[in-house]
């Protein structure tokens, strides 16, 4: 770029005559000039920036996604670990326990020193300490299982006699089951229509299908009861009874003992029974339980979890 000359009028030689800067207006110049190219240079650093990453930039944030997604990931499957051991920590302290008739284990036992919190709701940054955090408590918890579990084989073993009499199979074979009519719960009355605690299952079958004793006892009563028509109840011991309702036929008698598997009659539609089925109750110190919960003996896993899913979503009783 050609340098500009600047010129001044002489009135007293009325002549122009060339100007030439000071030298500090020199170096001011040239100061704002190299303040202007350092101002330009920066700001084009940070539009570029914005718009072309590096390799290396875009690689680390590449990763730093991928290692997101997996914590999340992980996050996600501790959960579901984490809801399985309270499954566990519920079905052993309302079922095993309640069964083997022993104390159960204590919250402040079972998760003592670990706070429980919901992965759900931390930061990314929070994430990898509170994934620690999560994983001591489940080792806590596994631990605390384990060791119930062994205490409930001990006493199981030394429970057999117990375990014969406590009520663990159905009542009728699955293969003469038409369906599940109705789980234990709040259900509509088919007669009245009305809403009412439903103490037992109904499985609907055939007249004359074969019901079995669900464990070793006593025939406490076979007989006629009002609204349970012939209706067999059985005294297992150890606080323990059931009772089979609707039944066409007796197999066995009053004070006749019994074990599990013992053909005791056959089902029917006796009583205030809306069609063929049979109503099964199994009641402890003769609170009514959820049957569901004692077909232990010849269920599968898989079996048994279909069979909780059908009577949770059975709405009306049949008797």
């Amino acid at each position: 770029m050609r340098k500009k000359v600047y010129y001044r009028y002489n009135s007293q030689t009325e002549n122009y005559e060339r100007v030439f800067p000071s030298r500090s207006s020199r170096i001011w110049s040239v100061l704002w000039q190299l303040l202007i190219a350092v101002l330009v240079g920066i700001g084009s650093f940070f539009v570029l920036d914005g718009f072309i990453e590096m390799p290396k930039d875009k690689a680390l944030k590449s990763e730093n996604v991928r290692l997101i997604s997996e914590l999340q990931i992980l996050r996600s499957r501790m959960d579901d670990v984490q809801a399985v051991l309270t499954d566990l920590a519920e079905r052993d302290n309302n079922f095993y326990r309640v069964m083997l008739q022993t104390n159960p284990i204590s919250q402040a036992h079972r998760y003592a020193g670990i706070e429980r919190t919901k992965l759900s709701s931390v930061t990314d940054n929070e994430l990898v300490s509170m994934l620690n955090a999560k994983m001591a408590m489940l080792e806590r918890e596994i631990v605390v299982q384990s060791r119930s579990f062994d205490e409930l084989r001990d006493l199981a073993k030394k429970s057999s006699d117990r375990l014969s009499h406590i009520p663990a199979i159905q009542p009728i074979s699955g293969n003469n089951l038409k369906k599940m009519a109705s789980g234990y719960g709040r259900r509509t009355d088919p007669i009245y229509g009305t809403v009412k605690m439903h103490e037992g299952m109904d499985f609907a079958c055939d007249t004359g299908t074969p019901v079995y004793a669900t464990g070793d006892g006593t025939i406490k009563s076979a007989k006629w009861h009002s609204g349970y028509g012939n209706v067999i109840e059985i005294d297992h011991g150890f606080g323990y009874t059931t009772r089979y309702a609707h039944m066409s036929k007796f197999q066995v008698s009053t004070a006749q003992k019994v074990k599990r598997g013992d053909l005791i009659g056959y089902s029917g539609n006796t009583g205030k029974s809306t069609g063929p089925h049979l109503h099964y109750e199994v009641r402890l110190r003769g609170v009514p339980q959820n049957p569901v919960n004692y077909y232990f003996y010849d269920l599968s896993p898989e079996e048994y979890d279909a069979m909780i899913a059908q009577s949770e979503n059975t709405g009306n009783a049949m008797d």
